[in-house]
């Protein structure tokens, strides 16, 4: 590890190159190797500038993810670049790849930064639940002014290079070696063509009612989450001298490492890298280059649109001219999109246009790699569709279903080739939605396994594996949490007042706007397949069937439990009309709900369902379900997910609270023997993800 670090001297040039594969990350190796060749340079008479830059992909990437959570060891970065700014040799940061969080705080600390090729860097601690500790806060101001930190701080967002230097944090950019640049750098500091400065001496002005206005703005936009307030704090301290202000900055820092926010962030950002350890990652995955979609409603457009951004091939087929031709227009429309967000350029969509192939011929998938069917959710589309696909598809092509309930291996049996059968569970809309959930079969072999986690990364998607059963891990789970809050309402919640509980909560969406989101019609053919199954001893609330047999199917009809013909959308007043019916059926008096009441049943139903489908080994370790809600369901980010939540409660006190709920209703409300043996034994669900 002594060579993380490395300092070259050429002619009076001092080259300190980090070498600290794969990104350079500011792990206590880099640190002490680091402050100890600063050291050698400035102590040398014969070295006038100083080049900082990185080997490989990047300068320095970030903190070691490695420490995320632990007390760093000494030497830490602040006292490192506080020293870099007091030596009388100039020192210059070359910047290529990444530079983000503490590698950007190093470059802050340099006199000059020069930006290579496509560079980008930032601040991202804030999504961490943190705060950039090692001078962030106080030297970007002094470089972009303090309107402009304020709101690359408080978002995390990356910065590319061109608006790096408009914004003052970059002095130059330039392409080339990075090692060629920081010798020519420092030539151009030599001859004065390259200004240096000391950014932490540069004054600059903090405006009282702007910092208030900056306070009122992030709590407003996030009112749930710390740090994004305390960066606004730090930076206020700008105007002071660099020592006073950093030190205020650590002290901030601090409140943040202590909030439960970062410890739900860092999860959440581990859970993000957990999903990849598979039991088939060992597996060489098959090569993908052209997909053959099945099905251009908004799911199937959807998917198609992602598999062109990512470069694939794809040809799509429906079933007649006329729903082809739509399902064309709409990719062509999302491809568009995707160019006015800025995730792709115009050369790019028109690139993916003319790779995209249409036709309502099944067999002109003879020769395609993959095949996603997301056609109508019925077992016996899906099966002849199989049966076909079987017949046309070249051997070793994967066939993909994008069900979100159906019995997988069912739909594999179809074929003479199980093997090459997997489920890939798309959330809509699927060119924007991050999650993909793969559903792997009995008999689905470790290749196509492998084949799907490898497409999500091409498509930038996390891909989480799942077992078969009905809803596989998220809507398994969510079939039932959603049956708490139709409970909820036949109790005297309101559909508008749960939503409300669930979004200050921290959920994007609450269950019903959801629904309407989705469209009601999803879940009612669900519940109608389901109804032969259905217990006697179940509670069931007809009030969603009636929402939809009135024909009021969510935005999609302009009318669902919200009006959507106004904005923002009302409650429907047909839909208390029906809740006082079902209600009055039922021989129910409502009761008032405390928002508290409503958090607490729905977020322990969904608990309780997860410990089932972790126990029945349909989830691998609950990180995993933690994954698919953070990404597929608009679970708070904040609160790391719903297993990491149930932690921060403790299994003992949710088997008591179950205990108290069954007495209302002892067919739903039971404990999972999961759960009551990790409150038996005082043990967490992150001692399960330690234990996988």
């Amino acid at each position: 590890m002594a060579n993380v670090v490395t300092l070259e001297k050429v002619g009076n040039t001092g080259l300190i190159a980090f070498d600290n594969p794969p990104v350079n990350a500011a792990s206590h190796a880099l640190r002490q190797a680091f402050q100890d060749c600063l050291d050698r340079a400035a102590a040398d008479p014969d070295i006038d500038v100083i080049a900082l830059y990185g080997k490989g992909r990047s300068f320095v990437a970030g903190a070691d993810i490695r420490e995320f959570g632990k007390t760093p060891q000494d030497p830490i970065l602040p006292p490192i670049i506080n020293r870099m700014e007091e030596i009388a040799t100039p020192v210059i940061a070359i910047l290529h790849g990444v530079a983000l969080g503490g590698g950007l705080e190093i470059a802050l600390g340099a006199q000059a930064r020069v930006g290579v090729g496509r560079v980008r860097v930032g601040l991202p601690e804030v999504t961490l639940g943190i705060l950039p500790g090692a001078g962030g806060t106080q030297r970007a101001p002094r470089l972009t002014g303090v309107t402009a930190a304020i709101e690359m701080i408080t978002t995390g967002r990356h910065i590319h290079g061109s608006e790096a230097l408009e914004m003052g944090l970059l002095d130059r950019l330039t392409d080339g070696e990075p090692r060629d640049v920081a010798l020519e750098m420092a030539e151009e500091v030599r001859a004065g063509t390259l200004p240096v400065r000391t950014v932490g001496q540069i004054a600059v002005t903090v405006d009282a009612q702007q910092i208030a206005a900056a306070k009122a703005a992030v709590q407003a936009q996030s009112p749930q989450l710390y740090s994004p307030l305390k960066c606004v704090e730090a930076i206020a301290a700008c105007d002071r001298p660099i020592l006073e202000g950093m030190d205020i900055e650590r002290a901030l820092f601090r409140e943040c490492l202590d909030s439960p926010q970062r410890a739900g962030l860092i999860h959440a950002f581990f859970a993000e890298r957990a999903v990849a350890k598979i039991p088939e990652r060992d597996a060489t995955a098959r090569s993908v280059a052209s997909v053959g979609i099945i099905g251009g409603g908004t799911m199937g457009s959807g998917i198609a649109t992602a598999c062109l951004m990512a470069g694939l091939r794809v040809r799509l087929n429906e079933r007649d001219a006329d729903a082809l031709a739509r399902g064309r227009q709409t990719i062509l429309s999302n491809l568009d999109g995707a160019v006015k967000r800025g995730k792709m350029k115009a050369d790019g969509r028109t690139n993916a246009e003319h790779r995209l192939a249409a036709s309502t011929v099944l067999r002109d998938f003879d020769d395609v790699d993959l095949v996603i069917e997301a056609a109508f959710e019925d077992m016996g589309v899906k099966i002849d569709l199989f049966t076909q696909l079987d017949a046309i598809c070249k051997p070793g092509a994967v066939l993909a279903t994008n069900t979100s309930y159906l019995d997988i291996d069912r739909i594999a049996a179809a074929t003479a080739r199980p093997q090459d059968v997997i489920g890939l569970h798309f959330f809509s809309p699927a060119h924007i939605m991050k999650l993909l959930e793969v559903v792997v079969a009995d008999k689905t072999a470790p290749e196509v396994v492998a084949t799907g986690f490898a497409l999500a990364t091409k498509l930038k998607k996390v891909a989480v594996r799942a077992g078969v059963c009905d809803g596989f891990i998220g809507n398994r789970i969510l079939t039932h949490y959603r049956k708490a809050a139709d409970y909820l309402v036949l109790d005297g919640a309101s559909p508008d007042q749960i939503d409300d509980a669930l979004e200050e909560f921290g959920w994007a969406m609450g269950p019903f706007r959801a629904n309407d989101l989705s469209g009601l019609d999803i879940g009612y053919a669900t519940r109608k397949r389901r109804a032969p199954d259905r217990p006697a001893a179940e509670r069931y609330s007809e009030v969603p069937d009636r929402i939809a047999e009135a024909g009021w199917l969510g935005r999609k009809t302009g009318m669902g439990y919200y009006d959507h013909s106004q904005k923002p959308a009302p409650a429907n007043p047909g839909v208390a009309a029906i809740i006082d019916t079902v209600r009055a059926d039922h021989g129910i008096t409502p009761r008032a709900l405390p928002d508290v009441e409503i958090v607490d049943r729905y977020m322990t139903a969904m608990i309780v369902e997860a410990s089932r489908v972790i126990e029945e080994g349909i989830a691998q370790r609950p990180i995993d379900i933690d994954a698919t809600f953070l990404f597929g369901y608009g679970f708070p980010r904040w609160r790391g997910g719903p297993m990491h939540y149930a932690d921060t409660i403790g299994a003992a006190t949710l088997v008591a609270r179950i205990a108290t709920y069954t007495r209302d209703d002892p067919h739903y409300w039971q404990v999972p023997p999961l759960l009551q043996r990790m409150a038996d034994d005082g043990t967490t669900f992150a001692d399960l993800n330690a234990e996988a």
